[in-house]
């Protein structure tokens, strides 16, 4: 990630003290280091995903920690990340609630072609962990070959 944007690396991440901005910042290291069963391992048992603008044939909702497993199993052999060129992390009144907007770079790893994807995300934290988390991103991004490591219908 750029320097602007690095994570920080508080001692326990997913701690309860741990600001949700904390969290965030370390979840996208995880992914950036291709780590899927430490980002996994940040998400409550409970918690729920939700992709609002996902493409037919794809899932809406991920509901527990064991389905968003599921989902990211896959992700690291179809979508190599590199980088976060841009992060911003607004907080809400909510202070266990942030809203993201990011952008992540890399490449398809079946064809070799570039992958950037822009996101914003609404992310609520409980007990240190991600309870909710909303995605929304551009669903016209998966019609690129190998971008389909869900296994969808489409």
């Amino acid at each position: 990630m750029s320097a602007p944007s690095s994570p920080s690396s508080p001692s326990s991440p997913n701690a309860p003290t741990a600001s949700p901005a904390d969290l965030y910042r370390h979840s996208l290291q995880l992914l950036l280091d291709k780590d899927i069963a430490g980002w996994v391992d940040l998400w409550a048992e409970d918690g729920v995903m939700q992709f609002p603008f996902a493409p037919d044939g794809w899932p809406t909702q991920l509901a527990g920690k064991q389905a968003v497993a599921a989902y990211m199993q896959r992700y690291p052999d179809h979508i190599d990340l590199h980088d976060f060129p841009f992060l911003q992390i607004h907080e809400t009144t909510d202070p266990q609630t942030i809203v993201v907007e990011m952008r992540g770079v890399g490449r398809m790893v079946e064809t070799g072609g570039p992958f950037d994807m822009t996101y914003i995300a609404v992310v609520t934290i409980q007990n240190g962990r991600f309870y909710s988390y909303r995605d929304y991103w551009n669903p016209l991004a998966v019609q690129e070959p190998g971008a389909d490591f869900t296994g969808s219908t489409r």
